[in-house]
């Protein structure tokens, strides 16, 4: 549980050009030009079809076909459903749901679920089929996973119009959910211009979902639209490379220069990740006004292969003893260290690890890999995503403790892209007694159980001090609390979850008798833990989000008191 995307681009790493998209995708049968790999997805649009032949040939009489527990049309988390086109759910095994007009309803992010899928259906005349992607609770259960949904149009012996749909909980993603998706933004640009790239940007239209989103490039490397680093547009982006070193830019430019579109593959690290996975892009050339332009759309598809490790990569706790030993020798030396901090190839100056030192006011008064900065005052530096990690040095390094981790986004040496950066940084006072902060951080760190003990830890302080007037931090996106795929949250004892920012929604209800993919009551065993013990950590299984294969993930919560309530603060970790 407590696992889901923080937000639609939160936790994006650069180029992570995933699909979920209104796909408009025709049936296999009907279309042979649909491609898909997954038996899943066949099964899915072919359980669609059977039941669309049934409307046409047997009208609102299917309904009640399409309603029996235990048949083919309604199977676990497999069931199909029934709209027409206004809105009204006619067949739907929520009875909250069945027999009401839906079409206001909205996912947790605010996606419309109905309107998207009449949309898909009855949009484009010639294809009465199509998919969308939202968040939405398994049968029976309460928290929203991502679930990709085919419909069709069908119309009944009546004449009556019906939209008929089926879908499935974390798919896996299909090449052609990314070639339609380019295909209907290259549509929208030859047909509006520029004025397509809002639709690109809208996190509830239906070109950003999942970890995906539509690029724009120009066809001189100039980034036009890049929804999840907004930073980079206008700029010139040609010579990016992979992380093996191709120039990716500049061959997905040859493919639509010389082919139109294609599939272009690289190397890129996933969110959290330490090495690379191979990631395919579709692009395509698209005519806006008297120029073209390039548009294109990626994927990290099923059993995409990873890059091997090379060398050891330094792990969380041994850069905090890094850093905790150059505080050591500042305490000692003061300025007189930096020489040696300086020296490349040092136990100070690594590959990706260098000291950096500030003033406890944000000046930067030592950088070993770039001196060129110093002497700035970055108190109030932000990362791509507004996260103000300058403000969260100082916070981590004037807390009690002294120290902390800082987790945001910012290129590596040499790039332009911003990464996912952790950095460890603590508090230090030289020979001359006055304090600075000392740091250093790795880039793609591998999610590490130290990053969330740290969180919980420091949000335990502040729920502590603040009480309930300290959620509202919780859940700030741009915040320290909120990272990559972490978040902290907030269960009352009796299991009532307070905080959640990743599943806003699931605030308010009692998680107590929620069991895991496995049947493990997790809620209550962690509270349990935690209210026994103080804190603890609990294992149990769950879907890593973007997969439909259960994960081991661990969670660690701490008893939090703050006068005369009593909260269970966590936050969790897959363990690959």
């Amino acid at each position: 549980m407590h696992t889901s995307r923080v937000v639609s681009l939160i936790s994006l790493a650069p180029l992570i050009f995933m699909g979920a998209f209104n796909v408009n995708a025709q049936s296999v049968t009907a279309n042979s030009d649909q491609v898909y790999q997954h038996k899943e997805t066949l099964q899915l649009i072919t359980l669609v079809n059977d039941a669309s032949k049934l409307v046409r040939t047997k009208g609102e009489g299917a309904f009640n076909d399409f309603r029996v527990s235990g048949s083919r049309w309604r199977q676990g988390e497999a069931y199909i459903f029934v709209l027409d086109p206004k809105g009204n759910m006619l067949v739907h095994p929520d009875p909250a749901l069945e027999g009401r007009n839906e079409l206001d309803l909205k996912d947790i992010n605010g996606k419309p679920i109905i309107r998207g899928l009449i949309d898909s259906a009855m949009t484009i005349p010639s294809k009465p089929g199509g998919w969308y992607h939202y968040q939405w609770p398994v049968p029976g259960g309460l928290l929203p996973r991502w679930k990709s949904t085919y419909v069709r149009l069908v119309t009944a012996p009546s004449r009556k119009s019906y939209i008929v749909g089926s879908g499935m909980y974390n798919d896996r993603m299909e090449r052609t959910f990314v070639q339609d998706a380019v295909a209907d933004a290259v549509a929208q640009i030859e047909r509006n211009g520029e004025s397509a790239f809002p639709l690109f940007h809208d996190p509830t239209g239906s070109f950003i979902a999942k970890d995906a989103y539509i690029f724009v490039i120009d066809r001189n490397g100039v980034d036009l639209v890049n929804p999840g680093f907004p930073n980079l547009e206008g700029r010139n982006i040609l010579d990016v490379k992979d992380t093996q070193g191709k120039q990716l830019i500049r061959e997905m430019l040859k493919v639509v220069q010389t082919s139109g579109s294609g599939w272009v593959d690289y190397m890129w690290p996933k969110p959290g990740d330490s090495v690379s996975t191979q990631k395919s892009t579709y692009v395509s050339k698209a005519k806006m006004g008297d120029q073209w332009v390039l548009v294109g759309c990626g994927v990290y598809l099923a059993d995409a292969p990873k890059a091997v490790s090379v060398g050891k990569k330094m792990t969380a706790p041994e850069l905090m003893t890094l850093v905790r030993e150059g505080a050591t020798v500042l305490e000692e030396q003061g300025e007189k260290a930096y020489p040696e901090f300086r020296k490349k190839g040092s136990k100070w100056f690594g590959d990706d690890t260098y000291i950096f030192v500030w003033t406890m006011d944000g000046t930067r008064v030592f950088h070993a890999a770039d001196p060129a900065i110093e002497g700035q005052n970055v108190s109030n530096i932000k990362d791509v995503l507004g996260r103000p990690f300058g403000k969260m040095f100082l916070e981590a390094a004037g807390s009690p403790s002294g120290e902390g981790w800082v987790h945001y986004m910012y290129p590596e040496p040499g790039d332009i892209f911003p990464t996912w950066k952790s950095t460890f940084v603590k508090r230090v006072s030289f020979p001359s007694g006055k304090q600075y902060l000392i740091g250093s951080g790795i880039y793609n760190m591998r999610m590490d159980k130290a990053f969330i003990e740290d969180v919980v830890n420091h949000a335990a302080t502040l729920v502590a001090d603040q009480g309930k007037e300290a959620f509202s931090q919780l859940r700030d996106k741009t915040g320290p609390f909120v990272f990559m795929d972490t978040y902290v949250f907030v269960d009352a004892t009796d299991g009532t979850e307070l905080v959640n920012p990743a599943q806003p929604s699931m605030e308010g209800k009692n998680l107590i008798d929620m069991r895991d993919v496995k049947g493990k009551a997790v809620a209550h065993e962690y509270i349990s833990a935690a209210m026994k013990d103080g804190s603890a950590w609990v294992d149990y299984f769950w879907y890593k989000p973007g997969s439909n294969t259960p994960a081991r993930k661990q969670a660690y919560v701490r008893k939090v008191q703050s006068g005369q309530d009593t909260y269970i603060l966590g936050s969790g970790v897959y363990m690959d």
